[in-house]
């Protein structure tokens, strides 16, 4: 093939190439391929990219013919420089140029696009912070509407009377109808008016009240003076019927005789003699009333000083002067005197009697202070069972724990009369919980119950009476009660669960599968400083979780190779308060719930979801229920964790629970939720 005929082609193929006429080359050279650059930008537009791939395609395989014939050429003995070679190589040449060109379409047309992405995504970052800031505003709008909304004013605390009642009672003058209709802020101001002209009268017949109570009140005198008369009379007639009293047990003279006691009671412990008879006789049958102590020291007491006696002589205050001078007391000596005058307890007590249902007796004492004016109490039970069997149930029933926290943070260490610290610097005391355990407990509820009130205002206690202590009264012996049936249900149980045992009721085999592999082996009381010793229950010491005045239990769960560790946060309140448990598992390594993510849900299963436990009310049986529950998560776990394939042999932990997916999540969750009646294990 000649030279001219591949010239010819040469320029065919530019021509289709750049789609315009060929360009002479010669002088301006570099402004013609600026022009062309321009025309492949706008020449762009009218490309379509399908075509273009089409003859890509085209283009290699006529470049990957072109190459393949030049080595056939080249194998069947061409040589280099023939003319054949060279026309196939020219070829190849123009083929290539042709890709190049489509190649810079191609980068042109990513580039287009990519700068038209990024101006879309600018229009929507304005239109973005656009929206937010409309957000922002309405925001702003709706928290001035609600503080307009709950904008109160003090005239809406006082209880109107209706509008109709308003304009049927109020005069003209005041309710004025042909504006308080048409504008509701006059409507409110001529009530207001009205309030207080209301007010104003009831202020007089208050008055007039008061001198007709008065006139009454001094009938009422006579008539009592007239009673009085009668008293002898009516002694002969109640001694004439003591045989008939106690044959139809009826004890009217003892009764009377604790009343006549009752007189020389200080008066909180007088108020509360009355409010418990009135309580067991109202509401509680078994609650038991009684007085104790010596009675002619209280009426000595309460007799007022003599200051009708002579003087002493001259010669008589020397001879006394004398002796003290020979024997003068220690500094020491003295104050051991003041203190034992200031704790001074009243000669009197009481003491109640709150029997339970199952037999068991709550003996409280209480005692009164008389120069700290606050009361005290100590605790006794007594039951019809030995409870002496378990050990780490010995802090159950002990006087110091047993009313612990009956109410929120009452620990009954410290004295509640805020005068009391100024008396205590007095005669060197530091704490009044150093005296507690022969004096008493001074909780707060008792200081209620007495009718003794101490505003933190005020350092002095005010007796308020019989209100508060009525008001108190029926909560306070619910709470007490509710105390002792927790307590020896916890003792009752500590004792099975020293043998290893947890006892499960009845009502509550159906929160639990039938086969439940785990055991507990070991059931032990440990220390507060034990409990925060251990390194898996330091988020819970961090949180306040842990106080001084709960009880403290460590639990050992086994399973084959597994023990798992379960430290218990018994709170006082039980089981008002649930159990608090912390877990540590030791298999293949030692980990916590705070280190291991199934671990944490066990944790969850107890401390969480305990609401499932409860089981029937009161809940007493929470703490085996949670113990139970332990077992069976631990269960789950061992036997839903995966087997070493390169250990032969059987599992060491076969899978006997029915779960409908082992694991879950990132996490590798396992499920501990037992699904009844179904009877198998789901996530939560």
């Amino acid at each position: 093939m000649s030279s001219d005929v591949l010239k010819k082609r040469k320029s065919k193929v530019l021509r289709s190439e750049a789609g315009t006429p060929e360009v002479k080359r010669g002088r301006g050279e570099a402004d013609q391929q600026d022009v062309r650059v321009y025309n492949e930008e706008v020449e762009l537009d009218g490309r379509n990219p399908e075509q273009d791939f089409d003859q890509y395609k085209e283009s290699c395989e006529a470049l990957s013919k072109l190459m393949s014939e030049i080595q056939r050429m080249k194998a069947s003995g061409a040589k280099e420089g023939s003319m054949d070679v060279e026309q196939k190589r020219m070829q190849s040449c123009i083929l290539f140029m042709n890709l190049k060109k489509l190649n810079r379409l191609a980068h042109m047309r990513l580039k287009r696009g990519r700068d038209q992405t990024h101006e879309a995504k600018q229009r929507v970052d304005v239109l973005h912070l656009q929206l937010q800031n409309l957000l922002y505003e309405v925001m702003h709008l709706q928290k001035e509407i609600s503080k307009c909304l709950e904008f109160k004013s003090k005239h809406e605390e006082i209880d109107l009377v209706s509008e109709e009642e308003f304009y049927q009672d109020a005069p003209p003058e005041i309710s004025r109808p042909s504006l308080t209709k048409t504008d509701p802020h006059q409507l409110t101001l001529a009530r207001l008016d009205w309030e207080l002209e209301q007010r104003k009268r009831l202020a007089e017949k208050y008055k007039d009240s008061q001198a007709t109570k008065e006139k009454i009140q001094k009938s009422i005198e006579v008539k009592k003076e007239h009673l009085r008369s009668l008293q002898p009379g009516l002694n002969a007639i109640m001694q004439a019927s003591v045989p008939v009293q106690e044959y139809l047990s009826m004890p009217f003279e003892q009764t009377q005789k604790q009343a006549e006691i009752a007189r020389h009671l200080p008066p909180p412990l007088y108020v509360l003699f009355v409010q418990s008879n009135a309580y067991g006789q109202a509401c509680d049958r078994n609650l038991i009333v009684s007085i104790s102590g010596d009675v002619d020291e209280a009426k000595a007491l309460s007799k007022p000083p003599d200051d009708s006696q002579d003087d002493e002589s001259d010669s008589d205050a020397e001879e006394e002067q004398e002796k003290t001078k020979r024997r003068r007391p220690t500094t020491g000596g003295q104050l051991d005197d003041k203190r034992r005058e200031m704790l001074k307890r009243h000669p009197l007590s009481l003491c109640l009697d709150l029997k339970c249902k199952d037999g068991s007796v709550l003996h409280l004492y209480f005692f009164y202070l008389m120069n700290l004016n606050i009361m005290t109490v100590k605790t006794k039970v007594s039951t019809t069972t030995d409870l002496s069997s378990a050990i780490s149930a010995g802090e159950l029933l002990k006087s110091d724990t047993l009313l612990s926290c009956l109410y929120t943070n009452d620990q009954g260490r410290e004295t509640p009369n805020p005068a009391n610290r100024y008396q205590f610097d007095k005669v060197g005391i530091v704490s009044f919980a150093d005296y507690v355990e022969d004096l008493g407990y001074p909780y707060m509820w008792v200081q209620n119950l007495g009718g003794l009130h101490f505003p933190s205002e005020s350092s002095e206690g005010v007796l308020v009476g019989s209100s508060l202590s009525a008001s108190h009264m029926e909560s306070t012996m619910k709470l007490l009660r509710g105390r002792v049936q927790s307590r020896l249900a916890l003792q009752k149980q500590f004792a099975s669960l020293e043998h290893n045992i947890i006892p499960v009721s009845s009502e509550c085999q159906h929160l639990f599968p039938a086969k439940i592999i785990s055991r507990l082996a070991r059931w032990t009381t440990i220390s507060h400083q034990e409990y925060m010793d251990l390194p898996y229950t330091r988020h819970v010491t961090e949180a306040g979780l842990a106080k001084e005045t709960d009880l403290f239990f460590m639990g050992v769960l086994e399973r084959g190779t597994a023990r798992l560790h379960a430290a218990v946060v018994l709170s006082p309140r039980y089981p008002a308060i649930a159990p608090l448990f912390s877990l540590s598992l030791n298999w293949k390594g030692e980990c916590s719930g705070r280190t291991d993510d199934n671990l944490r849900a066990m944790e969850s299963e107890v401390n969480i979801f305990k609401h499932e436990l409860q089981g029937p009310r009161p809940g007493h049986q929470l703490l085996t229920n949670q113990i139970a529950r332990m077992c069976v998560c631990l269960d789950v776990y061992l036997e839903t964790e995966g087997q070493d394939v390169s250990v032969e042999g059987p599992r060491e932990f076969p899978r006997e629970k029915m779960c409908l997916r082992t694991v879950r999540g990132p996490s590798r969750l396992k499920p501990f939720k037992y699904n009844h009646p179904q009877g198998f294990f789901s996530h939560r």
